[in-house]
């Protein structure tokens, strides 16, 4: 998939004031400081679309962005650590479940892992929920320049393997780093893939 363009949309926290769900979406989340934004923009191909920041946390909102006219990405709030208070917290992860629930036209969820840690539960668990809600997600492993290709491999095989303790199967898994751009034109072809067989949600009603 060649990306001629990617425009931001809007920032929110509820999905009665999201972009009419007429084109497929893909949501993108991960732990905080897993490096979603610099994934996002090596995604698109546009330095800045998507805020990077030293500090974990930044993303608060739900964000929209349309790519080439045709479909949405969706840069999520991270789970985790963020310096902000628990209430906020608290808020964030009711938002974001709400909208990975209620968006019909959401088709698939990217979890970003961090390739170069072993498993962590908090990522596991969202794993899981998202598995308990019967929605459909692939992992992208994130920062793969940053230590040897056999280490991420084993970091994924790791994860695989925790998560085969919950799952019959395990999905679609990407070793990505949005330096090098490795994995970039995999996830774009998975997404392109699942753009062909998409049916509006509107149109069936």
């Amino acid at each position: 998939m060649l990306i001629k363009s990617a425009e931001f949309v809007t920032s929110n926290t509820e999905v009665k004031k999201l972009p009419p769900p007429t084109l497929p979406e893909y949501a993108f989340i991960g732990r905080s400081n897993v490096g979603k934004s610099s994934l996002i923009n090596a995604l698109t191909s546009r330095k800045g679309l998507a805020k990077t920041s030293q500090k974990p946390g930044k993303t608060q909102l739900i964000n929209h962005f349309i790519i080439n006219n045709e479909w949405y990405l969706v840069d999520l709030p991270g789970y985790g650590y963020a310096q902000t208070s628990k209430k906020n917290r608290t808020e964030w992860e009711k938002f974001i479940r709400r909208y990975l629930r209620e968006r019909p036209n959401l088709q698939c969820v990217f979890v970003l892992i961090d390739s170069r840690h072993e498993p962590q539960k908090i990522d596991l668990d969202f794993c899981c929920w998202l598995g308990e809600q019967g929605l459909p997600f692939m992992l992208a492993f994130t920062k793969a320049d940053k230590q040897s290709a056999v280490k991420g491999d084993q970091n994924m095989a790791k994860f695989k393997k925790a998560l085969l303790k919950w799952f019959e199967e395990v999905p679609p898994r990407f070793l990505t780093s949005a330096e090098t751009k490795l994995g970039i034109d995999k996830i774009l072809a998975e997404i392109d893939a699942i753009n062909q067989q998409f049916v509006p949600p509107l149109a069936t009603e």
